[in-house]
């Protein structure tokens, strides 16, 4: 649910002949192209400076503070080399696809720009379809390099890029027919099957020492209701994404944020086990986040204010896929939903409107003042909206440095309180 306004069929039917002509009319189509100006360059040096802050403790951990296995420091630092050649790709790939996304006329117009010369500019939608192809192909190259034909992990890597892939091509098409936001609910659920049924690992939980005198046990196994409960995670991650926007910046910010986050959890973990098998269930999600947080910086690089192409939803169901199954592949769910805490604040805030108990427009976005420049809090039901209410208003890249700076917070209170509960809960 990006900040824009999809042109309807009318409206974005060009005027000129030239523009109207079959695809295959190349000599008619170069007018139609020249109409379309280049998208604003990427914003790199903010790119960097982001990357810097968020991956400082990750560096401190994985080259200073813990002793890595050789043989699996390699295979991260491949990976690693892999999703920076991600970056790049990604970066030049943007502008050739947001050329075919405009001659198709998927576009819209940012809402929140609404009264502005920038709110007349046609922006390329979808673009989340370059991340997804980049990320799918960086994915499928590194099994060169780590696994075996006999490898216990092969089968779960390929069944996670099977659930990426397919989500990333709902998300496509959900862009493309506009479906309804009841149906959204459900192809998350799709997307999930092959997971679930290639999934091979343990269905039990280790129960709380405080309730351990009360269940009897200290691990339960919860069979079928174990394969439930990973169904509905990746349902709840691939929406909660996508409903947590409306402002340039949000969505691929706040996965940034998170998948940043994940790193840092799996290298520690890393760090500070002697389990074989708990070492590679993290180093698993290593393989599949850098790759993803990679691909995703390159697309902020354009999407962050003043944003030159939208996401959509192809992006917000593929990043919330991605970082679904690597919670559940790397046996740390808990925490992820914890990492998650702003994105289960907004479902909770938007679940009266989700329900059809309170009225639900089409976007649920902060009002625009196009003589200040400022948004204003509605009363929709979304930390956007509660976020200006209680702070007043705001502009747009300063909210959304504010709200990113919430989900790291949010992530932080996450270490700290599993290094609260770590020896007492579990």
């Amino acid at each position: 649910m990006a900040a824009r306004k999809r042109a309807s069929a009318p409206a974005a039917a060009p005027a000129n002949a030239a523009a109207t002509v079959s695809n295959g009319d190349k000599a008619e189509q170069k007018p139609k192209e020249a109409s379309d100006p280049p998208i604003a360059p990427p914003k790199l040096g903010f790119i960097l400076k982001l990357s810097l802050f968020l991956l400082a403790p990750y560096f401190y951990f994985f080259f200073y503070h813990y002793e890595i296995q050789q043989e699996l420091q390699k295979s991260i630092l491949i990976n690693a080399a892999l999703s920076l050649a991600g970056f790049f790709l990604t970066v030049k790939m943007i502008p050739v696809a947001s050329r075919y996304v405009l001659r198709r006329n998927l576009f819209g117009y940012d809402i929140n720009k609404k009264g502005t010369r920038q709110g007349t500019v046609k922006v390329p939608e979808s673009l989340g379809i370059v991340v997804g192809i980049v990320f799918l192909v960086l994915a499928i190259i590194f099994q060169y390099f780590n696994f075996t034909a006999d490898s216990i992990w092969l089968v779960e890597y390929n069944a996670a890029l099977a659930c990426i892939c397919f989500m990333t091509l709902l998300g496509f098409v959900d862009d493309v027919l506009d479906i309804p936001w009841r149906v959204k609910l459900l192809l998350p659920s799709f997307a999930a099957l092959p997971l679930l049924m290639a999934y091979a690992g343990h269905t039990t939980i280790l129960i709380p020492k405080p309730l351990t005198q009360y269940v009897g046990v200290d691990v339960l196994d919860l069979g079928w209701i174990y394969k439930l409960y990973m169904g509905l995670l990746v349902v709840f991650c691939t929406n909660s994404i996508n409903i947590h926007a409306g402002i340039n910046g949000l969505e691929v910010g706040q996965t940034v944020v998170i998948a940043s986050a994940i790193l840092v959890h799996n290298i520690m973990q890393i760090g500070a086990s002697i389990d074989p098998e708990k070492q590679q269930a993290h180093a698993f999600s290593i393989y599949l986040v850098q790759p993803l947080l990679a691909t995703s910086l390159a697309l902020l690089s354009y999407n962050w204010y003043p944003s030159s192409v939208f996401v959509g939803d192809t992006y917000t169901y593929f990043a919330g896929m991605t970082m679904a199954v690597v919670g559940i592949l790397g046996h740390f769910s808990e925490t992820l939903l914890i990492f998650f805490l702003p994105q289960v604040i907004n479902f909770l805030l938007s679940l009266p409107q989700l329900a059809g108990i309170v009225h639900c427009p089409r976007h649920r976005l902060p009002r625009f003042d196009p003589d200040t420049g400022l948004l204003t809090g509605t009363k929709d039901g979304t930390v956007v909206n509660v976020y200006l209410r209680f702070f007043g208003k705001k502009k747009e890249n300063s909210l959304c440095i504010h709200l990113l700076l919430v989900q790291a917070v949010g992530c932080g209170f996450c270490f700290f309180l599993r290094y609260l509960l770590t020896g007492w809960y579990k």
